[in-house]
Parts: structure tokens; sequence; C-alpha cells
């Protein structure tokens, strides 16, 4: 395996760049919902910059002082960070799920979580209640008129785009049917072959013996272009996949499922998902063109597991898929405490190359990036397209796991590595690239990231050019209040 440049090129601020105490901070649930003109800004606001960054992510860890097992357990708050004529603008709102509603009545667990939450009175209180709370937490999307709130295992909420005020549960215009789900990375296409336009694809995941996974093409009034359907063996555990013009890839990690201990009451869904390193990552490649073949084809790498893909492309015969990559799955015991993590017994997610070859039907694969890596982005007219630049957050030391503090950007033709750093004090979240309106390369715009600074016990949103990660931040947003460590999110340009 090569890589493109030697890490230890890249110069951090501080190799000591974090302590449990401070990360931990970030964890504390945010109960509050805000609505104010943020006042207290380092720099300006670029006067190009209009429109709205969503960010979802659990807002509560807790029920009423009952600590969740594991973040992803929390209830969904969406912030909305509106910037408008060189000011910004700052909102918060829980979606009102069904689920939350009825446990901040109650002021207690109702639900039992995915990641191992359990009602208070043990397995007898837990054991064959099979009911889990759509809690709405993993991302945020406008599309066909609609501000989506997203989590896999259930159908959508739709919000106000202005407010964030919970409509409801929506069908997508009659495309989802009662109980079905929707995941929560959906890849918007930004020229689709079947109209020319703009189209967003996602997909449902419906595992058992066998797992059907169901792809649906969407245009940008929410009218259903298409929806297809493919049965793979075994049990499925997908979060992510990318698309090209041609294809939907998703990558099938090795793992089995084993359901008694979340029927008896002993631990969660997730809980029961066992990696299985000496299986191999089978790549499932599924043709979105159904006038041409519809054969799915299947290939199979080393072990590994993938949560999040950065983008992919076609090249002649070939497919480039680039993925963030962990040597298991992390897994989470009943007596785990997530705040303790040991990050450094851990192995970081890395980002690597698969190049599939289409008549061969062989796969290469290859280390691009050896730094802890993740949430990676990119520029959304080359989504599904040969590109140069991908964005993520990292690591701030060049070996080894660790939180995320900071954003990398990788020039994948030229090997260059930029490293912008919130250390020792701050922790980044996903950054999401916004181009310039009148740019003319393809890095030309910025990234807006939230860093939770444990100095103050509060967040800021953070503007980075996009084109020179080592120079000052253009504009640093300071909140009144702390966000919790969110997942996903948009920019909706006005």
């Amino acid at each position: 395996m090569t890589h493109l440049e030697d890490p230890q090129s890249i110069s951090t601020q501080n190799n000591q760049s974090y302590t449990r105490q401070d990360w931990q901070q970030g964890y504390q649930s945010q109960p509050n919902e805000y609505d104010y003109w943020i006042e207290k800004i380092d720099g300006v606001i670029p006067a190009e910059l209009e429109g709205t960054l969503y960010r979802n992510g659990p807002g509560l860890l807790d029920i009423n002082g009952q600590r969740l097992h594991h973040p992803f357990d929390g209830d969904g708050m969406i912030s909305a960070i509106k910037f408008v004529n060189g000011r910004a603008h700052y909102r918060n709102r829980f979606v009102r799920t069904q689920g939350y509603l009825e446990e901040q009545e109650a002021g207690k667990m109702l639900y039992r979580g995915v990641f191992g939450s359990q009602k208070p009175g043990g397995f007898l209180s837990n054991i064959f209640d099979l009911k889990l709370k759509n809690i709405a937490n993993t991302q945020v999307i406008y599309w066909g008129g609609k501000l989506l709130a997203l989590w896999e295992a259930a159908e959508p909420h739709a919000l106000d785009p202005e407010t964030l005020e919970t409509i409801g549960i929506d069908d997508l215009n009659g495309i989802l049917q009662p109980g079905e789900s929707f995941a929560a990375h959906p890849r918007i296409d930004p020229n689709c072959t079947l109209n020319g336009e703009p189209v967003m694809v996602n997909f449902a995941i419906k595992p058992g013996l066998s797992t059907t996974i169901t792809i649906y093409e969407i245009d940008t009034q929410g009218k259903l272009l298409r929806k297809y359907a493919h049965s793979v063996p075994g049990f499925a555990f997908i979060h992510d996949f990318v698309i090209t013009p041609n294809y939907c890839i998703f990558f099938q990690n090795p793992v089995t499922y084993n359901p008694f201990p979340f029927l008896f009451g002993l631990a969660g869904a997730g809980q029961c998902v066992n990696f299985k390193p000496n299986q191999p990552t089978r790549i499932l490649v599924i043709p979105r063109n159904r006038d041409k073949s519809t054969e799915m084809q299947c290939f199979e790498t080393q072990a590994g597991f993938v949560f999040h893909h950065g983008n992919a492309y076609e090249q002649g015969n070939q497919l480039c898929i680039d993925s963030i990559c962990y040597d298991s799955l992390p897994s989470v015991g009943p007596d785990d405490d997530f705040l303790q993590t040991d990050f450094e017994a851990l192995s970081p997610g890395q980002l690597w190359r698969f190049t599939l070859d289409l008549d061969r039907e062989i796969v290469l694969s290859e280390m691009i990036e050896p730094r802890c890596c993740e949430f990676p982005t990119l520029h959304p007219d080359v989504v599904g397209r040969k590109y140069r630049y991908l964005y993520t957050g990292a690591a701030d030391a060049a070996q080894g796991n660790a939180p995320l503090q900071a954003i990398l950007k990788l020039d994948l033709e030229t090997g260059e590595r930029q490293l912008w750093s919130a250390a020792p004090r701050g922790f980044v979240s996903e950054p999401v690239f916004v181009p310039h309106p009148q740019a003319q390369t393809e890095d030309q715009g910025w990234l807006l990231t939230m860093v939770y600074d444990a100095s103050y016990h509060r967040s800021k949103i953070v503007i980075l050019d996009a084109q020179d990660l080592n120079r000052e931040p253009v504009t640093q947003l300071h909140l009144q209040h702390h966000v919790p460590y969110g997942l996903h999110g948009t920019f909706l340009s006005r």
C-alpha cells in the first residue's frame, strides 16, 4: 500500500492534544431551546455566505437524570445557524417525536435504545419489548420543499424550515408506506441521467436471514422517479452508501446478528451485532439505469468496517470508492461507559480507496490517509464524479486514535494536505462545504464546522477558507451555550 504523502510532514498545534475530561464535557445534555442573534464574533462573516446551516444530533444524553447507554440513543435536536446580511442567527429545537413527548411528560425512560439504553427495572421491564423510539437524530436535509429530520430505522419527520417546529412524520407524498424506514444518508446526484436535474437517492434496509435493499430516487419536487429493490444473502448492517451516475454502491460489513439478548431484555439491538474478522466485506454494485442490465455485482475484499463513505466515481470499466475504514466494529458492552472510552486502545478510522474492475470482477485497495479521520465531505457538484478535494474531521495527531479536533483537506491529485486544528481544548464536528457563489475552482468556498470549546463549555461555529486551511479561521461565531456533539448537517442557500 502507498500513501499520498508522509503524514509526519503535517504540523500540529499540540501533540498532547486533549484530555478525556475536556472531551467528556461535550456530552452533557442541552435541554434548553434558544433563539437569538449571535453577537460575539471574531472576524467578519463573508458577504457572499447567505443561507442556513442545519445540524442534527442527540440533544439529550439522559432522561430526567437516567443516563443513556450510548449517545446514538439520544433524542434528535436540530440547530439552525442562519446567515443573512452579514449577521448570523441561532435557533435550536428538539424534534417532537411521539417518544420524545411521551418521555418528557412521564419524566422517565419509556423506550429501549438501539445501542443499549434500557428502561428502568432491569430485564423484566425490557423483556420482549421490541418497540423502538424514532429519535430523528442523525441527519437533516431540505428536499422537495420539506425540511426532514432523518433516522435510518424509521420514517422522516418534517420540520418548519424557519421555526424548526415539528410538523410530524412524513411519508414523502405517499412514497413510504406506514412503518417503512428511510436511511439517514441520502446522496444528491447533481445531474441525474434520467432528467438532467438534481435527484435525491436514498435507501432502506429490511434485514433478516436475507436483506432487502430498496432504493428511492426522488426529484426536486418530491416526485418518485425510480424505486427498485434487491435481496442480498445474510444480515446487512449498512449505514451509508455512495452513488455514481450509473450505480449505487453498498458495503455489506462482515457481521452477524444474534437477536436473543435483545428479545430477552438483556441488550439493545445494536449490541447484538457481532463483527466477524475472518469473513470478507462484500461490495454490492447495483445499476441505477433499469433500461440496462439490472444484475447486481458482488465483490469481496478484506474484512473491515465502514460507517461512512467519501465519494465514488466511474473511470472506464472501473469504480473508485473512497471510504473511512476501521479494522473492526467497536463493541458496546452492557457494562461499558462511553464516557470512559480509551481512544488509544481502539483502531482509528482511516481513508481507503477501493478500485473495482467491473469486467474482471476484482478489487484493489489502498490506504490514502493514515491519520484518524471521520465525517468526509466534498463539493456538492462532484458527488458521484471524479473529484480532487476531500475534507474530513480528523485527529490533531498524525498517528493513533483520538477524538476529532481538526479539519483535514486532502488534495487527491497532488497529495498535498492542509490541517486546521482546534486543539488542545476544541473538538470539531463534521465539516460542511459551502461553495462560493462565483466559484471558479472546486475548492473555492468555505468549510463550516461546529466546535465544542471545553475552555468555556460553549460551542462556536467556525468558518474556514476551504482553499487554505493553514490560515486562521475566516470567522468564529461564539454561541451562548454548548451544543452536544452532533452527527450530520447540511447547508441550504438562500
